[in-house]
């Protein structure tokens, strides 16, 4: 699959490159995007490295794609759609992101988002767009919530990474869905 640069009103959304290696590694330092993600702990150059390449591999393969999000160039944030499953009646993918300490609180998440989810419905034909997280990840369920996203329960233990296992939260959209937040019982 071709790379695919997506522009909001704010932000610049395009995959990573060797160029972007400083930022990437100087944000995932923040002991928070560990503590929700899978980004190893400690994070260094050579992961970065890694990172970089294993996305130009993804974007080829069409197995997921990755953007950095970017405001007047400065990075502050990554978001996927990951797993992407084709599939004749439409495929399904799972989006994630992780925002800088300084990003957060200020909707760039929703922003990045929403320009995602669009181009995924619209460009890759899929049929739903799935949302996980560590049960507990307030900001990560409440940008999830403002996509319109619907919870869908929690299953225990159903996430992997560095640290072990993790309960984890679940939801789902759907192209049809409208869109509008609704309530969400771990958020009330």
């Amino acid at each position: 699959m071709e790379r695919v640069i997506l522009r909001t009103d704010r932000l610049v959304l395009r995959a990573p490159t060797a160029a972007d290696l400083d930022a990437i590694t100087a944000a995932c330092q923040d002991p928070e995007i560990p503590r929700w993600t899978t980004v190893p702990s400690p994070y260094t150059r050579e992961d970065g490295e890694d990172f970089v390449r294993r996305v130009a591999e993804w974007w080829e393969s069409g197995e997921e794609t990755v953007w950095g999000v970017f405001q007047d160039d400065v990075l502050i944030g990554m978001i996927g759609l990951h797993q992407i499953a084709p599939h004749a009646t439409g495929g399904s993918a799972e989006i994630g992101f992780w925002a800088t300490s300084g990003a957060r609180g200020q909707g760039f998440m929703v922003e990045a988002a929403r320009a995602v989810i669009d181009w995924g419905f619209a460009d890759l034909d899929l049929a739903r767009i799935a949302w996980r997280a560590v049960a507990g990840n307030i900001p990560s369920a409440r940008t999830a919530r403002a996509l319109g996203f619907r919870y869908e329960g929690l299953q225990r233990q159903a996430l992997t990474s560095p640290r072990g296992r993790d309960d984890g939260w679940f939801a789902g959209l759907l192209p049809t869905d409208d869109r509008v937040p609704v309530e969400w019982s771990v958020l009330e």
